[in-house]
């Protein structure tokens, strides 16, 4: 029996591979300070969190159609504008094999429940697969919450007010720790 529902984080009016600004949010699992501390207002990374801003930074060089706003690793979560420079989603490939039936129900099953390629959901996985696997092969402690937070950037104001958000997260920090322990 099920305890609890599954939500889906996700704008369902939305394809995700469209071109457009999303501004990430993604966790450490149980708010874990694996990236480095706040020290006078300013982020100092941890080795982990090195990892992550390098692999973050990397990004748009493993998919050219990705181009990064700003973005801050914190110690607990990161925050990301992502963009995305084309519609992706509508290249699909011509040649397609022929495939029986009960295959064909079979992909479209595993389809309905996986983030498409070139999506937000794909991007955010691989990168979130990328910095694990190369904390394992350190051999660091470390896990991701299982998803991740986006909002879809929806004009030039809103992507001024993200931004600057982002950028004033570290001076931020203290405040929003106090307001947590209360």
């Amino acid at each position: 029996m099920k305890r609890f529902k599954d939500v889906n984080l996700r704008a369902q009016w939305w394809d995700y591979r469209n071109a457009a600004a999303y501004f990430i949010t993604i966790c450490t699992q149980n708010r874990q300070h694996y990236f480095g501390e706040i020290q006078d207002q300013k982020m100092q990374l941890s080795t982990i969190g090195a990892i992550a801003d390098v692999l973050w930074f990397e990004l748009p060089h493993r998919n050219p159609t990705i181009e990064l706003g700003e973005y801050v690793i914190m110690p607990d979560h990161m925050h990301g504008i992502l963009i995305l420079k084309d519609s992706v989603g509508s290249l699909r490939a011509t040649n397609q094999q022929e495939t029986t039936n009960q295959q064909l129900e079979k992909n479209q099953k595993m389809a309905a429940i996986s983030p498409k390629a070139n999506s937000v959901s794909a991007i955010i996985r691989s990168y979130k697969s990328a910095v694990t696997k190369h904390l394992n092969r350190l051999d660091l402690e470390f896990k991701w919450q299982s998803r991740f937070y986006d909002h879809i950037i929806r004009d030039e104001a809103a992507f001024e007010r993200i931004s600057n958000y982002i950028k004033a997260n570290p001076e931020n920090w203290e405040k929003k720790e106090d307001e947590r322990d209360n």
